[in-house]
């Protein structure tokens, strides 16, 4: 399993990033020379802060600060949202999946018909494409009428699976929305190995908890566990940059539908030179007013891991 784990990430890595020189964005030439990254940053209120300098931001590889080889405030490129959900047999329990499908309505709402793209692709215990990648996300909707929750949940190799065809597509503003319950029965990676995945290649993952209030509620006042503990889905969400959010009614479905667009559109694009070693480097990302906080993807894989182009 370690050495197929390892050949996903080694494939991903090496087909994210397009080339784009000459155009007015960061000129990301290979994912073998530099390292994208795209950041979003708050402040104390939780309100973003959109007018940073390349002179605010730190980028620590290995916890040693590397410089950055470009940088971009870009709020007018296309966005590229996979929307992934969740419609294993739990789902059928309570508004789950009536919540899921609000999110979704009001996610492809918010983005724009002939220049974001958004697939839809569904999951049990295996993953289905609803619809392939298009420009006219108000066609997304109709792909899920005909859905009907069965089987087990395999949450975590959905999300892996998912991050790797979005790798391939060539926009700048790149993120997976997951809509699930939560409940994962059958993968065969674990959080932290997805998580690996999808921040080696840039890919912010949100995910929307789709539950009644009661058990969004139980599920915040869970005690903390004891350490060492496994990752689990919040991990999963801030190790690539993305985030975790519940979603128990349709008017804050909504609200979170509206804030995930949002945010991808005031997102920062950084880049920094990959490491030579072919090893896991993390990554830490900061800004000089400690008051403000990032979020950003937790690490890459150093230049010589995979073919090169």
């Amino acid at each position: 399993m370690r050495t197929k784990i390892t050949l996903v990430l080694a494939l991903a890595a090496s087909s994210s990033i397009g080339s784009n020189a000459g155009q007015d964005r960061p000129t990301f030439k290979s994912s073998v020379e530099l390292v994208p990254i795209s950041a979003v940053v708050r402040d104390g209120r939780n309100r973003l802060v959109t007018n940073l300098t390349i002179q605010d931001f730190q980028v620590l590889d290995n916890g040693a600060r590397c410089r950055i080889v470009d940088f971009q405030r870009d709020q007018t490129s296309p966005l590229t949202a996979a929307l992934l959900v969740d419609v294993s047999g739990s789902m059928k329990i309570g508004p789950k999946l009536q919540f899921a499908r609000d999110v979704l309505n009001q996610m492809t709402s918010e983005l724009a018909d002939g220049r974001d793209e958004a697939g839809l692709f569904t999951f049990d215990a295996t993953l289905h494409e609803q619809q392939p990648f298009t420009v006219h996300p108000s066609v997304i909707g109709s792909g899920f009428d005909q859905v009907e929750p069965f089987g087990t949940t395999s949450l975590y190799d959905a999300i892996a699976e998912t991050a790797r065809l979005v790798a391939r597509r060539p926009s700048q503003h790149r993120a997976m929305i997951v809509f699930t319950d939560g409940v994962d029965t059958s993968s065969a990676l674990t959080p932290s190995e997805v998580s690996a995945l999808a921040s080696s290649i840039d890919v912010p993952v949100y995910i929307v908890v789709t539950v009644p209030p009661i058990d969004a509620a139980q599920r915040a006042n869970r005690p903390a566990e004891p350490l060492p503990r496994q990752a689990d889905l919040r991990d999963l969400a801030q190790w690539t940059g993305g985030d975790l959010m519940f979603a128990t009614n349709p008017e804050e479905a909504g609200l979170k539908a509206h804030q995930i667009v949002v945010e991808l559109r005031h997102q920062y694009l950084l880049a920094v030179e990959a490491a030579e070693r072919s090893e896991w480097r993390r990554l830490d990302v900061r800004v000089r007013d400690r008051r403000l906080s990032v979020r950003a993807r937790s690490g890459y894989f150093g230049r010589d891991l995979g073919p090169s182009k």
